[in-house]
């Protein structure tokens, strides 16, 4: 499967997600399906960031979306919760962050650092304490799927070349994930399920052949922002 075969699966599970949420105003079987859509997305970013041409482009442009897509995302919010959240444009944005922090901490990359002799345990250490925080912060600041979002795009990207151990991370913290929320009471036993479908998302990443495909890039910023507005306008109260 191409990664444009990836994005096509993960549009169409987003856009069945929302819609369920914005039909029946709670968690339905249609959230199911939503459940493949994110780490698609979080994979996305771990292979954009290895295979772009122009990283500044990268970060400007999921920034830009980010910025674009607040407003439609808390009109279609409004549809059946009044809880503020930033889009999960700004989850991937600071999971590229975390990554791009990552590869230079531990490839001493960074200017500053170049003449300085580190051991490469400290690079590490500094590398998840980069994490944790901005993780910290995801959660503080209400990201759409918060720690969990910026925890399996940095797993995706640190683990790309150990299969095994990027499926394991990822199966891990989705199970953490799911069974914090029933712990918490944020949803009801229906968790188990959603942890469920979180997981399949491998099935179609384990295929995936290293191809780009068809170029969707745009389509897919754009769909965003658009598909919520729409949704807003249809199910507004």
């Amino acid at each position: 499967m191409t990664s444009f075969g990836l994005k096509i699966i993960a549009i169409i599970s987003m856009f069945i997600d929302h819609l369920g949420y914005a039909w029946f105003k709670r968690t339905t079987g249609m959230n199911l399906i939503g459940r493949l859509a994110f780490p698609i997305f979080a994979f996305q970013i771990s292979e954009g960031y290895i295979h772009t041409n122009n990283l500044k482009k990268y970060f400007l442009r999921l920034f830009i979306f980010a910025l674009i897509s607040q407003i439609p995302f808390l009109l279609f919010r409004s549809t059946f919760t009044t809880e503020f959240s930033l889009n999960i444009f700004f989850t991937l944005f600071f999971g590229l962050f975390t990554i791009f922090l990552y590869d230079k901490l531990t490839n001493n990359s960074f200017s500053l650092m170049k003449n300085i002799k580190i051991d490469a345990f400290f690079k590490h250490f500094f590398a998840i304490l980069c994490l944790l925080i901005i993780g910290i912060l995801a959660e503080v600041a209400k990201f759409d799927y918060g720690f969990y979002g910026i925890l399996i795009i940095f797993t995706f990207y640190v683990f790309r070349n150990i299969k095994i151990l990027m499926y394991i991370s990822f199966i891990i913290a989705s199970i953490i994930r799911y069974f914090l929320l029933i712990y918490t009471n944020s949803y009801t036993n229906f968790n188990i399920f959603l942890m469920i479908f979180s997981i399949l998302p491998l099935i179609f990443i384990n295929i995936y052949n290293g191809k780009q495909g068809r170029k969707i890039k745009y389509f897919i910023y754009a769909f965003y922002p658009i598909h919520l507005l729409i949704l807003y306008f249809i199910f507004r109260t």
